[in-house]
């Protein structure tokens, strides 16, 4: 009997809050197959006394160090250790800092934090969270006049997740279900278009995830929500609504991840000149 392959550990040490980092390690393991790793982000390391035990950690465990850390000093501490102790490292942010800083011909900060503060952008996003919540599933058609962005489609092509996503980067979304031979709210054709998108997705797709949501929701007895003859009629009278409003431009929800179809959404309210970019909310 083979032994049970070791999961590589990789080792996330931020002066922020990780997330970041977390994302570009995953985003670089996706290149790679039949692999098996164990990420452990060690957030708020922001003081070179914090850094000796867990570097010493990182070379027990054999782990890839990976890193974001702004202060000057706190990285070099980083670095002297990582070769102290034998440990491979990446450091993740001295690169760009140095391109930019040359670009800019200014020097950066190095002061954690800078991408979690309380400033403006920040409060705009909780304001955007907050409407976007009240403006779920169209429970307020008058809200509609408010929204930066309008989601439309059938139950199940992620106007709830793609709406909060998008809130969490500071735009105010409401979304409003379509269903058959309901008609749409009034309030819908008396704002701007530009700000519409309707959303659509193959057939199949809608069926194998409404069939396990009634699963999750042990539904009794039969529905029609989960029939592929309710959906195809149902999606046949989405496409119908968008076709008499040409001006929504229609995005198809398959197999693409919310941040795919929010960065579609986002582009074309660029393109339109209507939105201003909140740029990145993550945390290092």
């Amino acid at each position: 009997m083979s032994p049970v392959p070791r999961p590589r550990p990789i080792f996330i040490v931020s002066d922020g809050t990780g997330d970041t980092a977390e994302k570009v390690v995953r985003a670089a393991l996706h290149q790679f197959s039949g692999y098996l790793v164990h990420l452990q982000v060690f957030p708020d390391v922001t003081r070179p006394e914090q850094l000796d035990e867990l570097v010493q950690r990182a070379a027990r465990s054999e782990a890839l160090l990976v890193t974001t850390l702004v202060r000057p000093d706190v990285r070099a501490a980083c670095q002297a250790l990582a070769s102290k102790y034998r440990v491979r490292s990446v450091d993740l942010l001295q690169p760009l800092l140095g391109a930019l800083g040359r670009v800019l011909e200014s020097s950066p900060a190095g002061v954690p934090g800078r991408m979690h503060q309380a400033d403006d952008d920040y409060f705009q996003r909780v304001e955007a969270v907050e409407f976007t919540v009240k403006a779920d599933d169209g429970k307020e058609p008058r809200l509609l006049r408010e929204a930066d962005i309008v989601l439309v489609g059938v139950s199940r092509t992620s106007k709830t997740p793609l709406s909060v996503f998008l809130a969490h980067k500071g735009f105010k979304v409401s979304n409003v279900p379509v269903v058959l031979d309901h008609p749409l709210p009034e309030t819908l054709h008396s704002i701007d278009p530009d700000r519409i998108f309707g959303l659509t997705i193959a057939s199949e797709s809608l069926r194998d995830i409404r069939r396990t949501r009634l699963k999750t929701m042990k539904v009794p007895g039969k529905s029609n929500y989960g029939d592929m003859e309710y959906i195809l009629a149902e999606l046949d009278y989405a496409e119908q609504l968008f076709r008499r409003n040409p001006h929504w431009p229609v995005v198809d929800v398959t197999r693409r991840a919310v941040e795919e179809t929010a960065a579609i959404i986002l582009r074309i309210l660029g393109e339109r000149g209507i939105v201003r970019n909140l740029g990145e909310v993550g945390q290092l």
